[in-house]
């Protein structure tokens, strides 16, 4: 009997398990995968510690603004902020929860985390097919002490709406006139070569499996899969590794107030220390609560995290949102979240 209860607790630990509780509160979430190993290690500790369980589904960023929009869920995660005119639109508030990074990964024999030493102009023309095999003097170029093989090189990208490739291509438009000009930055880009996995699970897998290949996944994907990551060359024109210190040099000088719902774009930041490919990941949910009890929910979840999760958060090398702008965060949600007679929610 004490088998079958202690299996029963620690089934109800993991994220989208089964309530045990049937006084918890059950809330839904789904969206960006970006920041899913986070989200799902606070709403595992969350629930351990309240008995209130939060089911976040990785389904991608165009998936979860779309989820929210159609509110199927209590709350939608995006890697790709919205814009103020849609989230006007749609009656929606925006706040970001994490801030992490977007690393090159590969696949290549005798090559080991971090070795590689790669910038945003010959990322850019790998994934534009203008570099093909890894030898390529661009690359020698940069690594000089690298024995490269002369193989193919096989690119891999993201095949759903993405925040990640949002970011991605965000940047490469940024220090690539042709990429911008050819295939430009979004959600979802005609790519020209390479396959597609679904979400940051399917591309580390995908380059996991592939020899040769290459890929672009959130650092937490990367460590956890065991992947080879790269250097990249800063706007400084600095060579740096992917860590929570260039994560957070990146973001260091963000201003949250200067774009709607606090949608600002961390890529390609100045700084000798900032990593290029740096983003905030965003939560998503409407201005006018049909379920003001759900949305309560919601935000004392976020208020916890943000109160109690930097120390998950640093061990998966995210950063966590500074206190300064969570204090900001918490006071838009009193003034801009409602219930449907007008009421605040949170108070």
């Amino acid at each position: 009997m004490l088998k079958r209860v202690l299996s029963q607790v620690s089934l109800g630990l993991a994220l989208g398990a089964v309530s045990l509780a049937t006084h918890a509160a059950d809330i839904t979430g789904a969206g960006a995968s970006f920041p899913f190993p986070i989200y799902a290690k606070w709403a595992a500790q969350y629930q351990q510690e309240t008995g209130n369980r939060v089911n976040y589904q990785s389904i991608g960023s165009g998936g979860g603004q779309q989820q929210i929009i159609a509110k199927t869920v209590d709350f939608g995660a995006s890697d790709d902020p919205m814009k103020g005119d849609k989230l006007d639109e749609h009656g929606l508030f925006q706040f970001p929860a994490i801030i992490g990074g977007t690393v090159p990964v590969v696949n290549v024999e005798g090559i080991k985390p971090g070795e590689l030493k790669l910038s945003g102009t010959v990322l850019a023309d790998i994934y534009l097919s203008k570099i093909k095999k890894w030898d390529d003097p661009a690359i020698k170029a940069l690594n000089p002490d690298l024995k490269l093989p002369s193989t193919s090189i096989i690119v891999v990208h993201r095949s759903d709406g993405s925040g990640t490739t949002f970011g991605w291509t965000n940047y490469l438009s940024k220090v690539s006139p042709a990429w911008k000009e050819q295939v430009g930055e979004g959600k979802a880009v005609k790519w020209p070569t390479g396959q597609g996995g679904k979400g940051n699970e399917g591309v580390a897998a995908y380059v996991r499996q592939l020899k040769n290949s290459i890929g672009y996944v959130e650092y937490a994907y990367a460590k956890q899969n065991n992947l080879s990551w790269t250097q990249l060359q800063n706007k400084d024109g600095k060579f740096v590794q992917p860590t929570q210190e260039a994560f957070a040099a990146a973001a260091a000088n963000a201003d949250w107030a200067s774009e709607p719902g606090m949608g600002v774009v961390l890529t390609n930041e100045p700084g000798a220390d900032s990593w290029p490919v740096t983003s905030a990941s965003f939560i998503l949910m409407h201005k006018k609560q049909d379920k003001p009890e759900s949305a309560a929910e919601v935000l004392k979840f976020f208020d916890w995290a943000f109160k109690n999760g930097a120390k998950m958060a640093a061990e998966l090398d995210y950063v966590p949102m500074p206190k300064a702008v969570t204090d900001k965060i918490a006071a838009a949600w009193a003034a801009d979240i409602k219930a449907a007679d007008g009421a605040a929610i949170w108070k």
